[in-house]
């Protein structure tokens, strides 16, 4: 994979485009997520803040902030979800399906004790989030 790998919004008018690798990729299971991807469970990709760039369109980019945790984006022409901004973690989930020319390799899954959607895959299973990013680091069964 080159270091630079571009994608978009559904209906392309916002393109973000991202250098190196993710620092991780999973599921989230937490109701926020749920809700704003629509789905049982949200796939993640997390960059560093710094490697993610908006290339076109940052006029069409909308912001939505439930808490001071996640600043949600989207395209306010088509309504896709482009990314989601943690400033407490310095990481950007840009979705995956945002980046399709990225192999999702999903490593964990987060906040799996709201999980609604049981997920035998044989990944950790977190209750909330990693020790390192402030969460209890505790593991639950499939």
């Amino acid at each position: 994979m080159s270091d630079k790998t571009k994608g978009s919004c559904f209906c392309g008018a916002v393109e973000v485009e991202v250098t190196g690798q993710p620092e991780a990729m999973g599921y989230c299971h937490c109701e926020s997520c749920r809700s704003w991807s629509a789905g049982p469970v949200n796939a993640f990709t997390l960059f560093k803040n710094e490697n993610v760039k908006v290339t076109k369109g940052q006029d069409s980019l909308g912001h939505y902030k439930k808490t001071e945790r996640s600043d949600r984006q989207f395209c306010t022409r088509c309504g896709g979800h482009v990314m989601t901004y943690h400033p407490h973690w310095g990481l950007m989930d840009v979705y995956a399906a945002t980046i399709p020319t990225i192999a999702f390799a999903p490593g964990v899954h987060v906040n799996y004790a709201e999980t609604v959607l049981p997920m035998k895959d044989g990944l950790p299973k977190l209750r909330d989030f990693p020790a390192e990013l402030g969460g209890s680091g505790e593991s639950v069964p499939e």
